[in-house]
């Protein structure tokens, strides 16, 4: 007789049904685990045979095999523990059989039979959802997982309190999503004082999910703004949290009792590595850029960066989406983020300051930029110079609007777009827009198609440069209220574009 769980193996986003077998067998006893298991699978014989016999549950003494089928796909984590000590309780007629089938199961035994949080509990559920089971998991992960509407989630504190439920004796409620408020509230563009035209750009950035890159001198405000930024955000959508929490949850991120509505700010520090920006490591792990999907991802010292690490950014910035290919795996991770970059005009910062500048300038400054390739500051749509702000400005009291005043206006021009593009799958925000709808929503009257072919020509634009242009000046249009893109949009749209850097 072969009893059955089930419970699954993530391969990116995605999570694959894995069918848990427990046969016994006359023999010598013995308790093998089998179909393709790493380390920590391996060991849960070993947690089970201890929570089972803290439990007063004894083996019988026959050879155990536990099968995890399919058997070519690796199985990685703690979180078979759980399927495992199910479809041995089912073989040894501890549970129904009938009962255990119906639910898909994950979480980690402690030697004493509680059960400990695992990762990937909301990807688990959306799983259970589609081949219409329950999900069985710790209570802590019970707040994430509900999340997924379609699925019965059952949140168990115990291997004893699991055991109950299935026996018909203490059934378990379904557990209820939960929901993690983060306050900013002590952040708020009003602290800043100056940098108009650079507050001006990141509120067009918010609207449109912009890529912006600041140059400044030391201590013009650069990390100041760009820490501002999430105060100005709309919150994530229910699909949007969906989406950005699944990823979190394969990081394990999400530890608070439930997922938040934030838009996520990632600012990983120049030092890096490539595995951490883009994803990779053992399993094939997100990388920040994946766990900045729907948010921001903040470089601070862009040219500090290495630079392989910097142009693996090109296709994620591009595409919305990375591949993480490895030896043993093949993940596909989205990624549609807000690039973020901060970067000083030379080594020493002070380009601009004949007083302060090194003797090496202005070639210090193109040496230093020029780590930066053409190609990826290419994909950025707004460049913006970050002047030092004056003294005698910073003893005045703030005069700026607040973040509240300018997420209003953002948020009122994401409506718009949402609006827009309702009948468009995979499209948000005027960024994704391209090919024939982007000229169906951008084209601009006569005087600013004009101006645009102008500025063209003179300058070379790229033609990737020509359409972010187009995105930019739709999205100025937005924040206006216009419905259509004119002359007054497109000149503050290559105002960010055509400022002595690549077009």
């Amino acid at each position: 007789m072969v009893a059955r769980a089930y419970t699954v193996a993530f391969e990116g986003v995605d999570a694959r049904q894995v069918e848990v077998q427990c046969a016994l067998s006359p023999g010598v006893p013995a308790f093998s685990i089998v179909g393709l298991p790493d380390k920590a699978v391996s060991e849960a014989r070993d947690r089970v045979r201890a929570a089972l016999a803290s439990m007063a549950i004894a083996l019988p003494a026959k050879k155990i095999t536990v099968n995890l089928s399919p058997a070519d796909l690796p199985k990685e984590g703690s979180h078979f523990d759980l399927p495992i000590a199910l479809a041995l309780l089912a073989a040894i007629g501890i549970i129904p059989e009938e009962a255990v089938e119906g639910a898909v199961a994950l979480g980690e035994l402690s030697l004493d039979g509680t059960l400990v949080p695992v990762i990937g509990a909301l990807p688990a559920a959306m799983s259970a959802a589609d081949d219409d089971r329950a999900l069985v998991c710790p209570r802590a992960c019970g707040a994430e997982a509900a999340w997924v509407g379609a699925a019965r989630v059952l949140a168990a504190s115990s291997l004893t309190a699991v055991i109950q439920h299935f026996n018909g004796q203490s059934p378990l409620a379904p557990a209820d999503p939960g929901e993690v408020r983060e306050d900013v509230s002590g952040r708020d563009f009003a602290d800043v004082k100056g940098q108009e035209r650079a507050k001006r750009a990141l509120e067009i950035a918010a609207a449109g999910r912009h890529h912006v890159l600041m140059i400044g001198a030391p201590g013009s405000g650069k990390s100041m703004l760009a820490a501002r930024l999430p105060t100005i955000l709309p919150p994530l959508s229910p699909a949007e949290a969906l989406e950005t929490s699944m990823i979190q949850s394969l990081a394990g991120l999400i530890d608070e009792g439930g997922i938040s509505r934030s838009r996520p700010f990632r600012d990983p520090h120049h030092t890096a590595s490539m595995a951490s920006i883009v994803g990779g490591g053992r399993g094939a792990k997100p990388g920040e850029v994946s766990l900045a999907h729907n948010g921001v991802l903040f470089l601070d010292e862009l040219p500090e960066f290495a630079r392989p690490v910097l142009e693996t950014l090109r296709q994620p910035v591009e595409t919305g989406e990375v591949v993480v290919a490895r030896a043993n795996a093949h993940v596909r991770y989205p990624c549609r983020f807000m690039l973020v970059a901060a970067a000083n005009p030379c080594r020493c910062g002070h380009l601009a300051d004949a007083n302060r500048a090194c003797g090496r300038a202005p070639g210090c400054g193109e040496e230093y930029l020029g780590r930066i390739s053409g190609p990826l500051i290419d994909r950025f749509d707004l460049r913006i110079n970050v002047p030092p702000v004056d003294f005698m400005d910073l003893a005045e009291a703030p005069v700026g609007e607040s973040s509240a005043v300018i997420a209003a206006r953002v948020a009122a021009a994401r409506a718009v777009q949402t609006a827009r593009f309702e009948g468009s799958p995979g499209l948000r925000v005027n960024a994704d827009a391209e090919g024939r709808l982007l000229e169906d929503i951008a084209t601009p009257d006569a005087e600013g198609q004009a101006m645009l072919v102008r500025a063209a020509e003179r300058f070379g634009l790229s033609a990737r440069g020509y359409h972010r242009v187009l995105r930019v000046a739709r999205t100025i249009a937005d924040l206006e209220g216009a419905d259509r893109v004119q002359r007054p949009h497109v000149a503050e749209a290559l105002s960010y574009r055509l400022n002595g850097y690549s077009a």
